[in-house]
């Protein structure tokens, strides 16, 4: 399955590549010069493919845990404080996810959504201590009466140039749904209430929608 978000680059990506494909084959003499062109165009085809696959998951609803919202590698678990939203200390959980990472950003736990916001930013690389600040992003907050509040923030990354975000002030979300998609590479930012505990830690893998990443006393 692929991503909704992909399809009109999808279909671009598979015209271009027959195109260039059979213009290869009939105006190019050398054959080793023609197979290097066509098996290049083909496996950038196939990288196109793999990075809006959208890989059906199914989420065991659980009120006491939080999901991981997005597939990738665990950089950063640390108390901070949160300067937009909350104003105040929060335990922070980052995910990078790499250009081959499935990109979909899932509902880390069900309840409302209290606030939804866009910012423009720079596009540093995703890792940089300052991307959560400086580049795009979204911040997305949402409550229920396990957590309270938990907010996430779709970061963009030097690759990435769209952030999609579902989320709309005001209504109820389930945990593991779609919650948007960021195209071609990113982080996401968990921000939590001090009393929870987590059951990650730095550089671990976590699969979106599958990996329980915090939980309440």
């Amino acid at each position: 399955m692929f991503h909704k978000e992909g399809s009109q680059i999808i279909m671009t990506s598979f015209v271009l590549v027959a195109a260039i494909a059979i213009l290869a084959e009939y105006k190019i003499s050398l054959e080793w010069l023609k197979i290097m062109v066509q098996v290049t165009v083909l496996i950038l085809l196939v990288l196109v493919l793999q990075f809006f696959r959208n890989p059906k998951r199914i989420t065991p609803i659980d009120e006491k845990h939080l999901i991981a919202p997005v597939d990738g590698k665990v950089v950063i678990v640390e108390e901070v404080f949160e300067k937009e939203y909350f104003k105040d200390k929060r335990l922070q959980v980052s995910i990078f996810m790499s250009p081959f990472n499935v990109h979909v950003t899932r509902y880390t736990m069900s309840g409302i959504v209290k606030f939804s916001q866009y910012h423009p930013g720079k596009y540093l690389v995703a890792w940089h201590p300052k991307s959560s600040e400086l580049n795009e992003r979204t911040t997305i907050v949402l409550e229920n009466s396990t957590f309270g509040e938990v907010l996430y923030r779709q970061i963009a990354g030097a690759v990435a140039r769209r952030i999609v975000n579902y989320a709309e002030e005001e209504t109820r979300v389930i945990q593991g749904e779609d919650a948007g998609f960021i195209k071609f590479g990113s982080r996401v930012d968990l921000f939590l209430p001090l009393n929870t505990i987590i059951d990650v830690k730095v550089d671990d893998v976590v699969k979106g929608g599958v990996h329980k990443i915090a939980h309440v006393p």
